[in-house]
């Protein structure tokens, strides 16, 4: 059996104190690890334990986008735009410019609640739509937008896509 040795384990054992922040990031590279060696996303909701990870504890909010390409393999999980405790600015335009700069095919949009209320709000649904429009345009479709709070709530899953 192949043991894999995150950061916060090498820096324990090396007596350097290892705080939360090694921990999760140390946690968001095992997940992230396991959804590459899957080797695609079936299903978009295979990415929410990652993204839970990635969001999960922020005190403001963020903006990400898990690109993939035409078989729905991983090209990058991309932090695209950062907000304060209830809200962020979101631009379509630098979307797509990041969607055409690595080239994808689909995205899974994901953003978290601080608050821990995970509900997709409206502006939430209306940013949701927009970014559909403009990515349609370019040939890459949205999956899912996932809303990482206490728990993960999928818009795909609620048919709010």
């Amino acid at each position: 059996m192949k043991v894999v040795r995150s950061m916060a384990y090498t820096r324990y054992k090396l007596g350097t104190e290892t705080t939360e922040q090694d921990v999760l990031a140390a946690a968001e590279g095992i997940l992230k690890e396991r959804l590459v060696r899957r080797g695609s996303i079936g299903n978009p909701t295979d990415a929410s334990s990652f993204l839970r990870i990635r969001l999960g504890a922020l005190l403001h909010e963020e903006f990400h986008v898990l690109w993939l390409d035409n078989r729905h393999r991983i090209i990058d999980c991309q932090k695209l735009f950062t907000g304060t405790v209830d809200g962020a600015n979101i631009y379509p335009r630098e979307v797509v410019r990041a969607a055409l700069s690595i080239n994808a095919s689909a995205a899974i949009l994901a953003h978290n609640h601080p608050s821990g209320v995970a509900e997709p709000s409206a502006a939430d649904r209306a940013i949701t739509h927009e970014l559909r429009d403009a990515l349609r345009l370019v040939g890459v479709r949205i999956l899912d937008h996932i809303v990482v709070g206490a728990e993960c709530v999928s818009m795909a899953g609620r048919g709010l896509m």
